[in-house]
């Protein structure tokens, strides 16, 4: 059977375009994969469009936006999430438009499509004194629970994702003055960010503990569990969870649920609130764009952040 224009392009688009020539990361690859599986499955579903009879003249403005409704009313998927398989769809149609130019018209309906309009959500992070609270929580007397204190000091200190946090390895702990971590991010995009002395001690004391700092063991994983392979997200998440779990014990200020994205959310947010300039904390991120910034907090945060300035 002779496959169609659409999984031909559709093929080039994710196994090729993407990652050779957009330099894309893993997991964007795998979010705007699954934004084509949803497709294939409300094509299926709702218009009766098997996947082998799918053609790019089928995927028109009117198919699409009835898509990211569906995605919305059937899938009970948020504003944020709806906007992120448009911002694939978009790329798709904008990469589709120069390998097949007799459908540009049908495909720039498709590109006019618009980002939905959603409603700034609140930033959900820990105050300094519960993240206080929750890093007092490991056991520094046991191996394990030096690796979770350290593991846990970097993913706040850093303000890291937690999949640049699995990723890191041993060589890009550089201990100078101050200690610095080097931090790939989207788009394997690569950035330093400096660490406090409380956490360069950590992983100076931990890298050392596990013989880390011998040259044969610079791409050895960081962070292991006990098998010794590299950390999957889930490990991370469990880790905290432990840890959570004590600290409610001790106090309520602990939200029930933290996860590995509220230590970004937390770091970033306690640097404003002490005064650090939006544009320092973008390139901590890793943020592109200042505007990415200022919407990631609203101005709640910022609001609030002025509000303690005046104080002081």
């Amino acid at each position: 059977m002779q496959s169609t224009d659409f999984a031909e392009h559709l093929t080039q688009f994710l196994t090729v375009y993407l990652p050779a020539q957009k330099n894309a990361s893993k997991n964007t690859i795998a979010s705007y994969r699954d934004t084509f599986k949803l497709l294939l499955q409300y094509c299926q579903e709702r218009q009766g469009i098997s996947a082998e009879k799918l053609t790019m003249l089928m995927l028109t403005h009117d198919l699409v936006a009835d898509y990211l409704g569906w995605l919305e009313t059937h899938r009970n998927c948020s504003i944020s999430t709806r906007n992120q398989r448009l911002t694939a769809i978009h790329s798709f149609f904008r990469y589709a438009q120069y390998e097949e130019p007799m459908g540009l018209a049908n495909f720039q309906k498709v590109i006019s499509i618009s980002v939905k309009k959603a409603p700034k959500p609140d930033i959900p992070h820990l105050t300094t004194d519960a993240m206080q609270l929750l890093l007092s929580q490991p056991d520094k007397s046991a191996p394990k629970g030096r690796r979770d204190i350290t593991l846990l000091s970097v993913l706040y200190d850093s303000g890291c994702r937690v999949q640049e946090l699995i990723d890191l390895k041993a060589r890009d702990v550089i201990l100078t003055n101050p200690t610095v971590l080097i931090l790939t991010g989207k788009g394997n995009k690569m950035r330093r960010v400096p660490l406090m002395k409380n956490t360069a001690s950590l992983l100076d004391s931990y890298i050392h503990e596990n013989n880390l700092e011998k040259p044969w063991k610079s791409d050895y994983p960081l962070f292991t569990n006990k098998q010794h392979n590299k950390l999957t997200k889930e490990g991370v998440s469990f880790i905290i969870s432990k840890y959570v779990t004590a600290a409610r014990q001790v106090s309520s200020i602990v939200p029930e649920r933290v996860t590995p994205h509220m230590f970004r959310h937390s770091k970033s947010v306690h640097l404003l609130q002490a005064g650090v300039n939006l544009i320092y904390i973008r390139d901590f991120l890793g943020h592109v764009d200042i505007q990415t910034t200022e919407v990631y907090y609203g101005k709640q945060v910022i609001m609030e952040s002025e509000h303690q300035n005046s104080l002081i």
